[in-house]
This record gives C-alpha cells, structure tokens and sequence, in this order.
C-alpha cells in the first residue's frame, strides 16, 4: 500500500482542518476534494453486552476463504506474502506480518496442521533474518532491523527506487513476528528455533536511529535521499510503532515518547457525526494496532483523562463512519445502513467526472475516510472497513457483511472472500487502473490486497475467543511496551486491584455536552483559520503588488511606452 496516502493524512494544515470542521455547516464548492459533512440523525452507540451476538454461518466460509488467501498466494520457498493478487507485482511486508498471524489461526481451525504452519514459519523468519541488509540502494531487503515496504517475490530485495524503508510496515511485520514468537510454545527444537529467530529479528529494529526529530519516529528512510521528514504524530495506527519501540530490550525510545505523541492528538479528538472521539479518517487506523493487542480496559494517560480506552475509541469510530453513510451528503448509490466503511482500498480510476450535475474527483488505490479532517469519499466502499470492526461492534458489522454479500456477492465475493472494494456510483466507460464495471452496479475490484485481507480474518478471530489477542497478552515485549507507554488497568494488572473502570458508552446527555464542545471547537478553528487565509492572502497581495516607497517627484520627461 503506498505510504504516500497515509503520509497525505497526516500532514494536514491547521487551514485544512478548520476547513474541513466548517464543513458540517455549510457547501463546499462544487468539485472540492474536501467534501461537505452532513449530520445524520443521532444513531445510539448501544453498550457492549455480556452476551455477545452469534455469527452466522456466512463468517466461516469468510474466515476459510481469508486464510486460504495468505496460504495459498505465499511464496512457501521464501514466506513472501504479495502485496495483492492475482496481480502479485510484489511483497509487501505488512502482508507477511499479517500472514504469520494467519498460520496459528488456520491450525486452531483444522485447516492445515501445527507441522504445515511450524514449517512455513520457520522459512519466512529464516529468510527475513539472512535477507542482504545494508545503505546500499539496490540488492538489499534492509537496514538496520527495518525492511523495505515492498520487495521482489523472490530475491526478497526492495523492489524499486520509489520503495521506502518503513518504520510503520516493519511494525506490522514485527506484529506477526512477535505473535508467531508467543503462539509456539512447544518444547520441540523447531518451535524453539521460531522462538528464537522472532527474538532476533525484533531485537535487531534500530529504532533510535529513525529517531530525527526526538523523541517522534521518522515514517522512514530512503538510501537515495535519507530520512523522511514527516514523523508519526497524530492519532493513526502508529500506535503498534510506537508500543515496540518503546518495548525494545536493545534499542528503546525512552517513555516520553509516547507522551509526545499522545499530545499531537489535540486536533483529532472531538465530535463527528454525533459521536465524540478521536478521529482518524480512514477505519484502517482504528484497527491495525488492535489486531494485536487488546486495549479493552487499558487506559493510558490520554485515556484516561477521557473516561474511555482506545476500544471504545474504535467503536465510536465505526458507529460514525455508519452514521455518515446514512447522511451520505455527497448522495453515492447504495450507502446506507448496511453499505458503509472508508478505509484504505482499491478504486476505479484517477478521474474527475460529472456526477449528480458536478464534478466530482475519483481515485485508483488511496486512503479514503471521514472524520473531523482528512475526508475524501469517491463513493468507494471496502468491506474490510466494516468486517475490520466485528470486535468493536457487531451488532451493526453483522448486518452489513450479510448485506453486501447478499446484495453483490455475485461479482464481489470469490474465492478468498471479498474482493477489495467496488464504487456502485462509478459507471463511466473510461480505462480503469484496475477492476471491471459490472453492468447495473458499478465498478468493483478485481484484486486482493494482504493489508485489507488482514484485519478481516484476525478481527473474526478476535470476536469469536480473543484467540491473536489472548495470544499476545504473553508476550513480554508488548507488555514492556504498554507499561512504558503509561498503560494501567485491565489485563495489565495482577488481578482486580488498579483495573481501569470499563469504558462507558456515550449516553444522549453526554452526546449533547459533545455537541456543544464540538461547536465550539468548530468557531475556534473556524476563527483560526479565516485569519490564516486572510494573513495569506494579504502577504500574497504584497508579493504581488508591492507598494511603491515614496520618491521626490521627478523631473518631467518624455512619456515612457506602455509595458507590453
């Protein structure tokens, strides 16, 4: 997955988010890539209850189908894992971590057995730990314990001159890496060399060094270039990055790191579509780091001082991206109660086209999402988005997986489950970049992509028995690094003493104050923001037309001729 669109997430003016606030109140301009927030009626957060709802039988033949993807499409001589198939250009080093996770998933549901699972697992960490690392430019997967983002199916080296070294897909990586390390716990050589081969390859991440701008960490390196300049910040799913850094036994950012990083959140938390919490606009933020690690009733400070844990957060999150669907102020096809979720994915083309009687801007694969800013929507919906959030809400995840399998699973639903994504509004007889158009129902995507598979299969499992998360909750490094990063309460402690108090859904008073809190907020940065445009704009009004200084009048003389 480009790390340009996620970069272009996090990079957003105080102009841009003021802009976007305002929008909930008034048009935009007709083709503006900033797209007007609608409200639709207040939608109830129900409270998570004991008795959880069944999954029908549709989620089986979901999660068989998922895993058979990471199965079936890796390298088995090297591990790879392809960024997306059938097309498969390249790995993807997320989709590895993704996959590791996947093998423990397919041996608890007797699809292959723990020798079939030990076997592939033990080929990709070998791999990875003799893959060529170094400064070089060319024919190395590595440096420093970090991998290229993507690399070649079967050398395993960066796969081109574009491909980064990722701190956040590492992260991923060292996700499946640390799981595998906790999951084989036999007393059998071979899962003791699995054991110590994930030790290895996580102590060797030089997290330090991305360190450019301490305490943040660098989204990464290019050995042509050096160092990227944008750090993570913000609320994204940096989160995992930034609880391994700080659980490193060799190459540990110091605890206030995290602080420093919980307080870029201030412009992310408030109120969108009803619900209070802290944005990010599309669902893939509010899951990635969730997919291993369980942060129902730990709280760090930020948390804490809010009443609710990061869980909570991602439910809030799912509960808006539905509510906005409903609204749907840009008036796509199908969204609805039961078609919604913008995450990153798939899309038809980069076009702008007329829809509804205005233009309107398309996009192939980019981040898409809703939120108190970064907002794109091209009428794109993923299933991984909804299916993603099973664990933070069910009761309305549910409901859409059945419907949109209902409604196109003729055409989207295949043999590894859901296809990406498909847009019902985009009908236009252009060149795709990818994907067909289905005759009556619009554009849908003819790959899958490992990083949307992902949380797809691993959330399923999460909700039927916490299986990855319970998982994970052994392993020391994930611990440390909650710990480090001022994580109290729940499954953090010894037992009962200290747990942090269940987080509470918000109640219709409480949606009230927030509404009351997000208007305000919306002034404030509205305020900022027209004196930003009007500062611009006067300083751009002078670099233009600088005003002339005062001179003595000059002596008369012939008339000069007009400047062309």
């Amino acid at each position: 997955m480009p790390n340009s669109s996620r970069r272009n997430w996090l990079t957003a003016s105080l102009i841009a988010i003021g802009m976007v606030i305002v929008a909930g109140c008034q048009q935009q301009p007709a083709g503006s890539t900033t797209y007007p927030v609608a409200s639709a009626p207040p939608v109830q957060v129900e409270p998570l209850k004991p008795s959880k709802p069944e999954l029908p039988p549709l989620f089986r033949d979901i999660e068989r189908r998922t895993f058979q993807f990471f199965w079936d499409t890796t390298n088995e001589r090297n591990g790879l894992t392809p960024d997306r198939y059938p097309s498969r250009p390249f790995a993807s080093i997320a989709s590895v971590g993704f996959a590791l996770t996947a093998y423990p998933i397919g041996i608890e549901n007797g699809w292959i057995s723990r020798n079939q699972a030990v076997d592939r697992t033990l080929t990709t960490l070998r791999f990875f730990r003799d893959l060529p690392q170094g400064p070089q430019a060319a024919g190395r997967g590595g440096y420093r314990g970090f991998y290229y983002h993507f690399l070649d199916m079967d050398t395993g080296h960066r796969f081109d001159s574009w491909v980064e070294l990722s701190s956040v897909d590492t992260a991923l990586l060292m996700g499946g890496v640390l799981f595998a390390q906790s999951y084989y716990d036999r007393d059998d050589p071979r899962e003791k060399e699995i054991r110590e081969l994930a030790d290895e390859l996580y102590r060797r991440v030089d997290w330090t060094w991305l360190q450019r701008n301490k305490p943040l960490i660098s989204m990464g390196w290019f050995p042509e270039s050096g160092f990227i300049q944008h750090d993570w910040m913000g609320y994204n799913e940096a989160m995992l990055l930034y609880v391994l850094a700080l659980g490193s036994p060799t190459h540990p950012v110091e605890p206030e790191t995290w602080q420093v990083w919980a307080r870029t959140y201030n412009n992310s938390w408030g109120v969108f579509q009803g619900e209070e919490y802290l944005a990010f606009g599309p669902l893939f933020g509010h899951q990635y780091s969730h997919v291993w690690i369980d942060f129902r009733g730990i709280q760090d400070q930020y948390m804490r001082e809010r009443g609710i844990d990061y869980f909570e957060n991602s439910r809030r999150a799912a509960y808006a991206h539905r509510a906005y669907a409903i609204a749907n102020p840009m008036k796509w096809k199908d969204y609805g109660p039961e078609v919604w979720g913008l995450t990153a994915s798939d899309g038809p083309q980069q076009t702008l086209q007329e829809y509804r009687g205005e233009q309107r801007q398309f996009r192939h694969y980019s981040a898409r999402g809703v939120g108190l800013a970064d907002t794109f929507d091209d009428g794109t919906i993923a299933p991984t988005a909804a299916l993603g959030s099973l664990p933070f809400a069910p009761e309305i995840v549910i409901p859409s997986a059945l419907e949109m399998h209902k409604r196109y699973g003729e055409f989207l639903y295949s043999s590894y489950g859901f296809l990406d994504a498909f847009n019902p509004s985009f009908e236009y007889d252009i060149p795709l970049k990818t994907g067909r158009i289905v005759p009556g129902e619009g554009w849908v995507a003819s790959d899958y992509i490992g990083i949307d598979q992902g949380p797809i299969l691993t959330m399923i499992a999460n909700y039927r028995n916490e299986f990855v998360w319970n998982v994970m909750k052994r392993n020391p490094y994930i611990r440390a690094g909650l710990e480090r990063a001022g994580f109290q309460g729940g499954w953090l402690s010894p037992g009962e003493a200290g747990k942090a108090e269940p987080a509470k859904p918000q109640t219709p008073a409480g949606k009230d104050a927030a509404t009351a809190r997000a208007l305000g907020e919306a002034e404030s940065r509205a305020t900022r923001a027209a004196q930003a445009q009007q500062q611009q704009a006067q300083q751009q009004a002078q670099q233009q037309n600088p005003q002339p200084q005062p001179q003595p009048a000059p002596a008369p003389q012939q008339k000069q001729p007009e400047s062309p």
